[in-house]
């Protein structure tokens, strides 16, 4: 073809384009805005999907809470029990080892002599050791803590000198 004539294929607008150009652009034009809308869409849709996994991500979340929580309390328990129970057990000890001292006074004051200066103070050293008995069979040992508690409320100076001389004694014991 030479130059100046017009193929009518090929027909030129203002610009100098020609029709299959045009025709081109519109198609690129068009499938860009096809793909833009698909684009959307998809985007649109994995908004979807990720609001529908937050959602159970929460869900299962509290699912998991929620577990910890029953898990936390049924420990708490067991442990309030098993405090019960070894509470218990030393009191039984305490009540135990307190029969058997109040025994062992019984039979201190049964061979210990009657009569005389000896006599007396064994029978007072005996019968010291069968109230002692008497009182941890008793009192067993949460009663002790209790009464212990109750001296130091009432006598609170003495009993801060005693621990300190306790703690002075331990503290030079365990230094040597």
């Amino acid at each position: 073809m030479a130059t100046g004539t017009t193929n009518p294929k090929f027909k030129e607008d203002d610009r100098g384009h020609t029709d299959k150009g045009k025709e081109h652009m519109d198609k690129g034009k068009d499938a860009m805005d096809k793909a833009k809308d698909v684009g959307g869409q998809a985007m649109e849709k994995a908004k979807d999907i990720g609001g529908q996994a937050m959602e159970k991500v929460k869900d299962i979340g509290g699912q998991a809470m929620d577990k910890a929580k029953e898990t936390a309390s049924s420990m708490t328990e067991m442990a309030g029990q098993t405090a019960s129970a070894v509470g218990k057990k030393a009191d039984d000890l305490t009540a135990t080892a307190g029969a058997d001292i109040k025994k062992w006074g019984s039979a201190l004051s049964e061979k210990a002599p009657r009569e005389g200066l000896l006599g007396h103070a064994s029978q007072a050293v005996a019968e010291t050791i069968q109230q002692s008995g008497q009182y941890l069979e008793e009192a067993k040992l949460s009663g002790m803590a209790d009464d212990v508690s109750k001296l130091i409320q009432r006598h609170p100076m003495p009993a801060v000198m005693i621990g300190i001389g306790i703690g002075f004694i331990l503290g030079r014991a365990l230094r040597d």
